[in-house]
């Protein structure tokens, strides 16, 4: 989990400058296709850190719960997310 950290944190800052760069286009009234573009690859970024901590949870967190005999949690957690995913 160590090393998904990490990642995790190195991509979110990678966000954080697209988000102030996203600022600054709006600030500079830049063509809205570009602003568009850039808001699309910060979407893309943020799905991309989902997966990750969606795998991790289903492979790990949720597979001890079956195990601990959680299943009724586990289910209610896998519908939760599914909900999420499909806003």
């Amino acid at each position: 989990m160590a090393t998904h950290k990490e990642k995790l944190i190195k991509r979110l800052k990678i966000i954080e400058g697209q988000v102030r760069g996203l600022q600054n286009m709006i600030v500079e009234d830049k063509y809205c296709i570009d602003v568009i573009t850039q808001t699309s690859a910060i979407k893309q970024g943020l799905s991309s850190i989902e997966d990750v901590l969606l795998e991790g949870h289903l492979g790990h967190c949720l597979v001890n719960q079956i195990k601990k005999g959680q299943t009724e949690k586990a289910t209610k957690e896998i519908l939760k997310v599914y909900q999420l995913k499909r806003k």
